[in-house]
């Protein structure tokens, strides 16, 4: 069966860097859009941070435009979310997602696997 899990999250002070991974099995890794959601506080929705297509096209929130860097190792079946210059508005629990095709759309409804997710706290 499909299983994502997330690792990496923690306590960091503002300005510092986390780098988040995503161990992805049970299906053809490379075939499909991965992306990195958050939930900045319970009952709140979950926001896409950053996706990246099957042949490496990313998209990124504007609140992390420049400082969040997405990737994908398919030989390792990974992804990565590399977060720089961290603010306490970051703080969340960080959520990988398989979308439903090679393609990302910015649904919360068109990612059908999700990790359990890594919560991150930024302290100012």
């Amino acid at each position: 069966q499909v299983q994502l899990v997330e690792s990496g999250g923690g306590s960091v002070q503002s300005g510092g860097s986390l780098r988040l991974s995503c161990a992805a099995s049970g299906y053809i890794y490379n075939s499909y859009c991965m992306a990195w959601f958050r939930r900045q506080a319970p009952g709140k929705e979950r926001e896409r941070v950053a996706s990246i297509t099957n042949d490496g096209g990313t998209t990124y929130a504007d609140a992390v435009k420049g400082r969040f860097t997405i990737s994908r190792d398919h030989a390792k079946s990974t992804l990565y979310l590399q977060m720089n210059n961290l603010k306490p508005e970051d703080t969340a629990m960080y959520y990988c997602a398989r979308g439903v095709s090679a393609w990302c759309f910015q649904g919360e409804h068109t990612y059908n696997y999700w990790g359990q997710g890594t919560q991150v706290t930024v302290s100012s």
